[in-house]
C-alpha cells in the first residue's frame, strides 16, 4: 500500500450521532439544553437520591418519528425488539436510530460485515436484574426465559446487530466511568487497524439499581447531601461546595468511519478524530493520579500530533467531587502551563449529571455540539 493510500485509510471521521439524555430526547434538543443551562434534577425513582434520570414518558413516541425515515425492513425489526423492552434498551435504539440516520447508511448502503459495534459499559443490567429478582423470589416458576438472555451486555449489542443487519467486530467496552472514552478509543483503533470501515459506538443508560446507588453513597461518592430542598444546584463540578457526584442517565452513540469509506459513499464530514490515550494507574481504588491524568493527556496530544498551544477548549471529567476535581484542576494546570490563559473548561456532569459508562460518548457529543454551534455551555 502507497503512503497516500495508507493514510486516506486511517484518517477517521465522525459521521453521526444521537442521544437521549434527561433534558433531550435527540441532537438537536441536547444541544439547545447544553446552550442555555437546560437541567432536569430531581430525585431518582424509588429513592431519596437526586438524580437526573430519562423519562419512559413518549419514549416510543419519539421512535416512531423516525419510522419514515428508516427501511420498512428495519422498522419492522424495530417493532419486534421493543415489544417488551427495558427503558434502557428503548433510549438505545432511539441513540443508534439518530445516529445511523445522520450517517447516510440508509441512502448509501454499506456492507453490514465492514461495519462493526462497540457497546461501552459492563454490568448494565443490574437496575432489570433487581426487578427479576423481586418477581423471582415470589413465583419462580414464572421466571421470564428472556431474562438469560437479557443478562449481559452483549444484549444491547445483539440487539443492534439483528436491527440494522451489522455483521462486522463486535466487543463490549468496561472501563467504569471511563467506558465511552475507551469505546471510542477502541473503535479509532479497529478502524486504523481496517478491521472495519464504520463502528458504531453505543453506550446505553447504566441501568444502576437501588444496591449499587446505596452503595455509591455508603463509600462517600454521590452529592447533594446539603441540596435536598434544591435538586437543581447539587452537580457544582470545580466549585467549593462540590460534595460528590450525581447520577444521570443518558443513552449516546457516536459513528466513526474512515475516510477511504467516506470518500466511496460519496458523503462529508468535518469532524475527524485525531487520536487518543489509555494508561492504568497501577491502583484498585477510585482515588485520581495525578501523574496518570497528566501522562494520558500528554501522550493522547502527542499521539494526535498536537500540543497545548493548539487546544482551546476541555470538556472535563468534573464529576463534582471535591478529591478528583482538585487533582483533574491541577493535572490541567501542569500540563498547559502557560497556555491556560487560552483554554476553556467546563464538565457537561453539570448539566446531565454523571452518566457513569456513557459519560465519555455523550460528553463527546457535547464538545462537538459547542464546536459546530460556537459555544461554550454553562458549567
Amino acid at each position: 500500500m502507497e503512503n497516500s493510500e495508507k493514510k486516506l485509510q486511517n484518517d477517521t471521521y465522525i459521521v453521526g450521532m444521537g442521544c437521549v439524555t434527561s433534558n433531550s430526547r435527540n441532537i438537536k434538543e441536547l444541544t439547545l439544553a447544553l446552550r442555555d443551562g437546560i437541567r432536569n434534577f430531581g430525585y431518582i425513582h424509588n429513592t431519596s437520591f437526586i438524580g437526573a434520570e430519562i423519562s419512559l414518558d413518549g419514549l416510543k413516541e419519539s421512535l416512531e418519528t423516525y419510522y419514515t425515515m428508516l427501511p420498512n425492513s428495519i422498522t419492522k425489526k424495530i417493532k419486534g425488539c421493543i415489544h417488551r423492552a427495558t427503558k434502557e434498551m428503548l433510549a438505545t435504539i432511539i441513540s443508534v436510530v439518530e445516529a445511523y440516520i445522520e450517517a447516510q447508511i440508509v441512502r448509501k448502503k454499506m456492507l453490514g460485515e465492514r461495519i462493526g459495534i462497540i457497546i461501552a459499559g459492563s454490568n448494565l443490567t443490574y437496575k432489570n436484574k433487581e426487578e427479576y429478582i423481586r418477581k423471582c423470589m415470589n413465583t419462580p416458576e414464572y421466571l421470564s426465559p428472556q431474562y438469560a438472555l437479557n443478562l449481559f451486555d452483549t444484549s444491547y449489542m445483539s440487539v443492534i446487530s439483528e436491527i440494522f443487519d451489522f455483521n462486522g467486530e463486535g466487543i463490549v467496552v468496561g472501563g467504569a466511568s471511563a467506558s465511552g472514552n475507551s469505546a471510542i478509543i477502541k473503535a479509532f483503533q479497529l478502524i486504523q487497524l481496517g478491521a472495519v470501515d464504520i463502528c458504531f459506538v453505543i453506550a446505553p443508560p447504566s441501568g444502576m439499581s437501588s444496591m449499587e446507588i446505596q452503595s455509591f453513597y455508603n463509600i462517600g461518592a454521590l452529592g447533594g447531601k446539603k441540596y435536598n430542598s434544591n435538586p437543581l444546584k447539587a452537580c457544582r463540578p470545580f466549585d467549593t461546595n462540590h460534595e460528590g457526584f450525581i447520577l444521570g442517565e443518558a443513552a449516546a452513540c457516536i459513528v466513526l468511519e474512515s475516510k477511504k469509506s467516506i470518500y466511496k459513499r460519496k458523503i462529508a464530514s468535518s469532524k475527524q478524530v485525531l487520536g487518543g490515550a489509555i494508561f492504568l494507574d497501577g491502583n484498585r481504588l477510585s482515588n485520581p493520579s495525578l501523574s496518570g491524568e497528566m501522562r494520558a493527556m500528554e501522550i493522547a496530544m502527542a499521539n494526535s500530533g498536537v500540543n497545548a498551544k493548539d487546544i482551546s477548549y476541555i470538556n472535563a471529567h468534573g464529576t463534582s467531587s471535591p478529591l478528583g476535581d482538585e487533582i483533574e484542576a491541577e493535572a490541567i494546570k501542569n500540563v498547559f502551563r502557560e497556555n491556560l490563559g487560552h483554554v476553556w473548561v467546563n464538565s457537561t456532569k453539570g448539566i446531565l449529571g454523571h452518566c457513569m459508562n456513557s459519560a465519555g460518548v455523550i460528553e463527546a457529543i457535547a464538545t462537538i455540539v459547542q464546536m459546530d454551534y460556537k459555544f461554550i455551555h454553562m458549567n
